[in-house]
């Protein structure tokens, strides 16, 4: 398996999961994969600027500026966006939202610096989705009680319940492969575009990053998050 961790190497077309290394444990084998390497320093990113923005804030000015300018116009944007879906249940999961929002953009820009995007793996998107899964069913039991969640499944008729079910087993499916998707074909592109094109790649494959990652990622970073929010309000609201 390749070694690299960037989108492509050299003039083979490369968009594929490699392994970096393997080792053993309880008699089996795992590999330690590109996927596993990119998360990693997104999140030591994330780990690093939080850090950051704890020392900071810790000497906050009453008059903001500089860092302390950057770190508060984040919250407040993050804060308002999910108090503007969720409304009075936004204190609850302000938190989640603006972690599973901060990770999943910088994962989907990643491709910016070269990188292979987190999220352009299923092994990522998927768990993401099943956390959204669970908070979902956990809060519409917590407030709805069984007897709502049967009545929901009834709806509008009794028949109906297989096919309600079905729908609701499928959010996280549908949440994780709308992210994984958006976010490999952006990165397919790009590959393709530095392997067969790497004479003449040069600047103008620029326009297609802003395109592909930046656009594209915050815009599907906004969709997940969005779905998630409302998804949870109306478990709890019923």
């Amino acid at each position: 398996m390749g070694q690299g961790i960037l989108l492509s190497q050299g003039a083979e077309v490369d968009f594929m999961i490699h392994g970096v290394f393997s080792y053993q444990l309880f008699g089996q084998e795992f590999w330690i994969t590109t996927t596993h390497i990119c998360m990693l320093i997104v999140l030591l990113v994330i780990v690093g600027f939080c850090i950051a923005a704890n020392l900071v804030m810790k000497h906050a000015s009453l008059v903001p500026d500089g860092f302390q300018n950057v770190v508060e116009l984040i919250v407040e944007k993050l804060d308002g966006m999910v108090e503007g879906v969720m409304g009075r249940n936004a204190a609850g999961f302000a938190n989640y939202i603006g972690t599973i929002f901060i990770f999943i953009f910088l994962s989907n820009i990643s491709g910016l610096f070269g990188l292979r995007p987190p999220t352009a793996d299923y092994g990522v998107t998927f768990p993401l989705g099943v956390m959204t899964f669970a908070i979902i069913h956990f809060n519409k039991f917590k407030h709805q009680k069984v007897k709502g969640v049967i009545k929901g499944l009834c709806e509008p008729w009794v028949f109906w319940a297989p096919i309600n079910i079905i729908g609701d087993l499928a959010v996280p499916v549908s949440l994780s492969l709308r992210l994984f998707a958006n976010v490999l074909s952006g990165t397919v592109m790009m590959a393709l575009v530095y392997a067969l094109l790497s004479r003449i790649a040069i600047i103008w494959p620029a326009a297609l990053h802003v395109y592909f990652d930046l656009f594209s990622g915050a815009i599907q970073t906004y969709v997940f998050c969005m779905l998630t929010m409302t998804y949870v309000n109306d478990a709890i609201e019923g």
